[in-house]
């Protein structure tokens, strides 16, 4: 992501393409030069170095660590296109002045955002931003503070797309959403020399009566279900039971086979038990005679 183009002083707008890298978004041409003066100025600072020369040599030369780089500025402009490192640099007296970077991959712990979603709920969301510096130029000339910056972009993005989510987007997508707001961190910091590696949302608090709320939505809905299948299963019964009171309506035969194991599971329960059968038409034909004697 490039910036917008923006002439420094001396400048020739014709002479700029659009293609410039991120390092000479803030920087000055230089195809100016330090000027007469700048080269008197950096004649005499060597001049200093070789007549104080061994002891100098401990004040000039600097190490830097393989996870580091140094930002150079001579007379207040960046030595090179690119910094220094690792190893040995020499850094002249009174002209020269340098800054360390640090490349290693920086731990950004968002602090629990208050965020009020797309569906009017209030939670509290907290996250982690994994990024490095990839140009140190750029993290040193485009931004004053590069982790500030990275902060505070970090919180500012994390609020903004949350809150166009909604709770229920919110606790199923997490991975989507810091995919997303990862793309977004890394197309903004490009200009600062900055590259995110990775965004993770740790953990989403919600009120303890939402929770109740929500607890109580998924009880009943497990109920509403449980009574679905309970009543399916009745109704599949039944229909079981009306096919085999036609089967058995058909064979008279069967009828008493079924009702002779019956008896035989009956008797396998509980020996004591006697089941006398005794048809209800004759039951009837006794009640007849008695009303009619």
């Amino acid at each position: 992501m490039k910036g917008p183009e923006c002439p420094s002083n001396g400048m020739d707008p014709q002479r700029e393409t659009p293609k410039k890298s991120n390092t000479e978004h803030l920087i000055a041409d230089r195809r100016e030069g330090i000027g007469v003066c700048g080269w008197i100025l950096v004649s005499l600072s060597f001049l200093l170095v070789l007549i104080t020369f061994p002891i100098s040599i401990w004040a000039c030369i600097k190490v830097i660590r393989e996870y580091e780089r140094a930002v150079v500025f001579r007379l207040g402009r960046i030595l090179s296109k690119k910094a220094k490192g690792p190893g040995l640099i020499l850094v002249l007296p009174c002209t020269d002045t340098f800054i360390k970077v640090d490349l290693r991959t920086v731990t950004c712990k968002i602090p629990p955002q208050e965020i009020l979603t797309k569906d009017a709920v209030t939670t509290q969301v907290d996250g982690v931003v994994y990024y490095r510096i990839h140009s140190a130029v750029s993290a040193v000339a485009n931004v004053t503070d590069v982790h500030s910056a990275t902060f505070l972009l970090a919180q500012t993005t994390l609020r903004n797309i949350l809150g166009t989510q909604s709770l229920a987007q919110l606790l199923a997508g997490r991975e989507e959403i810091a995919h997303s707001i990862q793309a977004i961190l890394d197309s903004a910091t490009e200009q600062w020399g900055i590259k995110v590696a990775r965004v993770e949302i740790k953990d989403v608090r919600i009120p303890v009566a939402m929770q109740r709320a929500m607890a109580a939505e998924a009880e009943a809905a497990r109920e509403a279900r449980a009574k679905v299948v309970a009543a399916e299963g009745e109704m599949n019964a039944s229909k079981a039971l009306q096919q085999a009171s036609m089967v058995l309506a058909e064979s008279p035969a069967g009828l008493q086979l079924r009702y002779l194991q019956t008896l035989t599971t009956l008797a396998a329960e509980n020996n004591s038990t006697i089941v006398f059968p005794l048809p209800i038409n004759m039951l009837e034909s006794l009640g007849q005679k008695n009303r009619g004697g």
